[in-house]
């Protein structure tokens, strides 16, 4: 059986699945497809609008956002060859900070703000987002390959 939407087959989105998967420790996301797994990710205006701002971000919010910013670490290292370490900081209010390193080279600065509504209209554009900052971020270590092997 094929997967009904060919995006889904991307390396982003297959590390995607992986990333939801690996944080599942007690298999309650067992038997559930792509498309249930990671529905949670896209977000219309309508549903960003609902979402209040008031209160401490939850335990699965922070996860998404960490499984797509450890998705793109692992795509990063895939295609420099050196190992890429996510560091997602957030403050109790949903702001705060992802950085992805190689060796000492900041490959990927991102500012958080309302994590709250962490989320992309669509798969296409949560993998539009992903390839632009991979794109940004192996540029970056082939510019400074001496900074990246450090």
């Amino acid at each position: 059986m094929t997967s009904p939407d060919p995006l889904l087959e991307t390396d982003f989105m297959r590390e995607m699945l992986r990333q939801v998967r690996a944080m599942d420790s007690y298999g309650i996301l067992d038997g559930k497809n792509a498309d249930e797994l990671l529905s949670p990710f896209v977000l219309t205006r309508e549903d960003r609008a609902n979402i209040p701002l008031i209160g401490d971000p939850d335990a699965e919010i922070i996860a998404r956002v960490s499984a797509f910013y450890n998705a793109i670490a692992v795509l990063i290292e895939k295609e420099c060859g050196q190992m890429a370490v996510p560091l997602v900081h957030l403050s109790h209010e949903g702001f705060g900070r992802v950085l992805v390193t190689v060796g000492k080279l900041v490959v990927l600065d991102r500012p958080l703000r309302d994590v709250h509504r962490f989320g992309f209209e669509s798969f296409s554009k949560m993998k539009t987002e992903a390839d632009k900052q991979l794109a940004l971020a192996t540029e970056l270590v082939g510019r400074y390959p001496e900074v990246a092997r450090l």
